[in-house]
C-alpha cells in the first residue's frame, strides 16, 4: 500500500503527473483540482497522496495533493457503480468542497450534470455517503502544495481536447466544445475550460 509519493514533477497534464522518485517514475492518474495544484510545479519537487486501483488488466495510481480529496475518491469508490474512472471525473467537474456541499444538501440534481453519471446513480452516492460528507474538513491540508496557477499562452484548446480523449470523449464531440467555451470566454484557463465542456458533452 503506498501513502503516498515524494520526488520531482518531471511530466505534468489536465489528467497525469509523472513524478520521479528514487529514480522511478511513477505515471499517475490526477484530477483537475490537483493539476491545478500542480501548474507551475514542473520540475520541484512534489507530494502526492496515492490511491491504488488494481484490476486484473491494470496497475493504476491516482493522486492527490490534500489528503482530505483522496479521502473523498475513496469514498465516491464504495458506492455501488462508481469505478475509479467515474470518480475522477466527478472530482474533476467538482472542487471537493462543492462536491461535498452537494453530497451534504442532497443535490442529486446539481450532481447528475456530470456526463454518464444519470440521476440514479447521483442518489445513490447522496444516500451511501451523506453523513460521511458531512464529517470531512475539506479545507486544506498542511501538507499541501502552494496553488499556482500560471497558464501557458497558448495549447489550451489542444491540452483540453487532449484531456477529454483521456477521461473517454470522443476527439471532435471535444474539440466542439471546447471551441465553443473558448469562443465565449477565451481567457479561460484549460483546467476551467475541462470542467464547463465535461457539462456539456
Amino acid at each position: 500500500m503506498i501513502e503516498y509519493i515524494k520526488g520531482i514533477l518531471t511530466d505534468l497534464n489536465p489528467t497525469t503527473a509523472i513524478v520521479e522518485a528514487a529514480g522511478v517514475g511513477y505515471y499517475i492518474a490526477i484530477t483537475l483540482p490537483t493539476y491545478s495544484a500542480l501548474v507551475g510545479c514542473e520540475e520541484k519537487e512534489v507530494k502526492l497522496f496515492i490511491t491504488e486501483v488494481i484490476r486484473e488488466d491494470a496497475h493504476e495510481l491516482y493522486g492527490f495533493t490534500v489528503r482530505t480529496e483522496r479521502q473523498l475518491f475513496e469514498l465516491l469508490m464504495t458506492v455501488s457503480g462508481v469505478g475509479a474512472a467515474t470518480a475522477r471525473m466527478i472530482m474533476s467537474a467538482f472542487s471537493g468542497e462543492e462536491l461535498r456541499m452537494l453530497i451534504a444538501t442532497g443535490n442529486s440534481k446539481g450532481m447528475a450534470k456530470v456526463k454518464g453519471l444519470g440521476p440514479k446513480t447521483a442518489q445513490r452516492i447522496i444516500v451511501d455517503l451523506k453523513d460521511k460528507a458531512i464529517k470531512l474538513d475539506m479545507g486544506g491540508d498542511p501538507t499541501e502544495l502552494p496553488m499556482a496557477f500560471e497558464e501557458a499562452e497558448n495549447g489550451t484548446k489542444t491540452e483540453a481536447v487532449s484531456a477529454l480523449t483521456m477521461l473517454g470523449f470522443p476527439a471532435n464531440a471535444s474539440a466542439k466544445a471546447v471551441d465553443k467555451i473558448l469562443k465565449a470566454a477565451p481567457t479561460l484557463k484549460v483546467e476551467a475550460v475541462i470542467r464547463e465542456a465535461l457539462k456539456m458533452l
